[in-house]
């Protein structure tokens, strides 16, 4: 019997669509999960960016397991409009929204405020929230650092500088930094960390480094997290580093267009993961008891990962002294 060339047609999509489906199964099978169910009743957890992607997904996660978790976000509507909906969804746990946001020392220090005045100690503090933003834009922090130095590195080393006591107080605590396996392209210049050759290049339409902000501002991540963890030796509060993944979010929306999402669709069926896959490393490192003690790791896929990156104690050095310089100065150098 002679099958009608339109079924053959019709039958040509729908196999691909599950070959495809069935690839990725295979593929997520790889990525990490926690497995870790652990009621967090009476911890407090602090997520910044915690309104979108995949700090929204660590906190349901940390809500699911009645956690007590804060919400700090630079749109406090945002947080706000988020809490309810996850109220909603999760009868468990403590969510509390807060405005913070990390492109100005002065909101980070009125935040700090507040949290010390209405908690005793903090538990968990997860550095999440990140920027990505084209070069040729120039966007710069309310103090005029480089967006991506501003807000991914120097906003999160000085609100967990400011935290430490806190931290100290709940030990064992932790402090998770979401990173990315990008910091191996990264290229830290200190005689230029705000870029400004490559800015100016950028504007000038000539290309250079992929992402030169962003991953630089990944492995700065990776530095400070190694640093801290050495600093807090002994301290009882746990420093760690961690890659989601390549996840589908709004993280790169300065850079999509329409085109993107026909020309891409393919590639993010089978490489990208979702907010809530790439959130699975982060709940890991945030709280997983059978990594407790561990500090200065960098995880990815739920698992110690090993960067190719060829770290120095010089250049980890220099770069805390200088995030030290450029906060107390409160201007670029």
């Amino acid at each position: 019997m002679q099958v009608p060339t339109p079924v053959l047609y019709a039958a040509i999509p729908v196999s691909l669509a599950v070959a495809l489906g069935l690839i990725r199964r295979w593929r997520s099978r790889n990525w990490g999960k926690c497995v870790s169910n652990t009621c967090l009743r009476g911890k407090t957890f602090i997520i910044t960016g915690a309104n979108s992607g995949i700090g929204l997904e660590t906190a349901r996660a940390l809500v699911r397991r009645k956690a007590r978790v804060i919400f700090a976000c630079r749109d406090l509507a945002k947080a706000k409009e988020v809490v309810s909906i996850v109220r909603k969804e999760e009868n468990a746990g403590e969510l509390i929204p807060m405005q913070l946001d990390l492109a100005s020392f002065e909101s980070i220090e009125k935040f700090v405020e507040v949290i010390k005045a209405g908690f005793n100690k903090i538990d968990v503090l997860i550095n999440n929230a990140g920027v990505v933003v084209p070069l040729d834009r120039d966007e710069k922090t309310k103090e005029g650092f480089e967006i991506h130095l501003g807000v991914n590195h120097l906003g999160h080393f000085y609100l967990t500088n400011l935290l430490v006591d806190l931290l100290k107080k709940a030990s064992p605590s932790r402090v998770v930094v979401v990173s990315s396996s990008l910091h191996e392209s990264g290229k830290l210049d200190f005689k230029d960390l705000n870029l400004r050759e490559e800015i100016e290049a950028a504007k000038k339409g000539k290309k250079g480094r992929r992402n030169p902000g962003y991953c630089n501002s990944k492995l700065m991540n990776v530095y400070f997290t190694r640093a801290l963890a050495l600093k807090l030796k002994d301290s009882g509060v746990d420093v760690n580093a961690c890659c989601p993944g390549f996840c589908y979010t709004n993280l790169f929306r300065n850079f999509v267009r329409w085109y993107h999402y026909i020309l891409m669709a393919p590639v993010a069926l089978l490489f990208m993961r979702s907010a809530k896959q790439g959130s699975e490393t982060v709940v890991y490192a945030a709280s997983d008891y059978s990594i407790e003690g561990q500090t200065g790791k960098f995880f990815r896929d739920c698992a110690e990962f090993t960067s190719k990156y060829p770290f120095t104690k010089e250049e980890e050095e220099k770069l805390w002294e200088v995030s030290e310089e450029m906060v107390k100065a409160r201007r670029p150098l």
